[in-house]
């Protein structure tokens, strides 16, 4: 039978809980900055649109070098936090949350935008003739019809908060039953002798885990996309 180990449902309960929060605190960032890029044409756009998806492409070690300068207990937003709320995000949890929103965002910002421009604007027109106010435009006409956009975008983040490695080692290193997900538990258990069962049973739960998540996003993408045609 396969029974988990604790080294293990302790690395898959960090990574759900790091995950969950990532996707969660990102998700009105990431909606609000798809919007941005799909109906607004301004100076600098394309400077923007670099900004967001630039960690796509930097090593995550150099993100989770950025993030502990900008966010460690030294670090000016860092320092700030801790003085005056006594918040510590290096070396916790929270930081490898927010390590694995700031990889992850750009992949759940590209989703939703791509969305939002197959939107028929000639119903958002409608609405507003209607009386509708361009908030509640939004959330009435606007965010369901490019839910499954949403959806999309929160699982590939969600898959990819999964597998977040170098900007979360970087930034929170790795600290047993704190920081350390199944990505970095997999790491350390390839630097001890006889590590490798251990790490071939992490390597199949995290690849179970991430095709779940996928097969999930498809089948909740379906269901959406059926309802709103009907």
């Amino acid at each position: 039978m396969f029974a988990l180990t604790p080294l293990e449902i302790e690395a898959l309960h960090l990574s759900l809980l790091v995950s969950g929060w990532a996707v969660a605190g990102s998700l009105p960032f990431g909606i609000a900055c798809a919007w941005i890029l799909a109906r607004c044409e301004f100076y600098g756009k394309t400077l923007f649109d670099g900004l967001i998806h630039l960690p796509l492409v930097l090593p995550p070690v150099v993100v989770g070098y950025f993030l502990l300068v900008l966010l460690g207990r030294r670090g000016p937003v860092g320092a700030w936090l801790y003085d005056w709320f006594g918040i510590t995000l290096a070396f916790t949890w929270k930081g490898a949350a927010i390590a694995s929103a700031v990889i992850s965002f750009p992949l759940m910002v590209r989703a939703i935008r791509l969305s939002l421009e197959g939107v028929d604007r000639g119903l958002e027109q409608a609405a507003r003739t209607l009386g509708c106010g361009p908030l509640r435009t939004f959330f009435t006409v606007t965010l369901p019809l490019v839910a499954p956009g949403v959806l999309t975008g929160v699982i590939l983040g969600f898959a990819r908060s999964l597998s977040e490695f170098g900007a979360t080692i970087t930034f929170v290193s790795n600290i047993p039953g704190e920081t350390r997900t199944l990505p970095i538990a997999l790491y350390a258990l390839t630097q001890v002798p006889g590590g490798d069962e251990a790490a071939m049973r992490l390597c199949a739960i995290s690849v179970v885990v991430a095709f779940a998540a996928l097969l999930t996003a498809e089948i909740l993408a379906r269901r959406v996309q059926a309802r709103l045609r009907s």
